[in-house]
């Protein structure tokens, strides 16, 4: 079993930054993938950033240019580093870790962006 942590989340005003951090424990394992999911309310989940095994990486189309995924695979965390935020980013940010063809999601994480 995997559980998965997210922690940074917070408000900050319009143009600020937020890191978000992301860890997994539990059985010795080795995610394939790793990433970002949001939710607004009133919307659906979608994409922010994920990043495999080889390294690459995909992006939301809202985020491209903002927002920065990095992993340290050895010690199983994933960053969201999130730049030029907009009140429209704020939502829950839920981590994920995708091992042996299942995705493990934390419990999310709230980012308000607001002045």
């Amino acid at each position: 079993q995997v559980q998965v942590v997210e922690s940074g989340g917070g408000l900050v005003q319009p143009g600020g930054s937020l890191r978000l951090s992301c860890a997994a424990s539990g059985s010795r394992f080795s995610a394939y993938a790793m990433g970002w999911y949001r939710q607004a309310p009133g919307k659906e989940r979608e994409l922010v950033a994920r990043i495999v095994n080889s390294g690459s990486t995909n992006y939301g189309d809202s985020v491209k240019g903002r927002f920065t995924i990095s992993r340290d695979y050895d010690k199983n965390t994933a960053d969201l580093q999130m730049n030029s935020l907009k009140p429209e980013d704020t939502a829950v940010y839920y981590c994920f870790f995708r091992v042996s063809g299942t995705n493990y999601w934390g419990q999310g994480t709230q980012v308000t962006v607001s002045s």
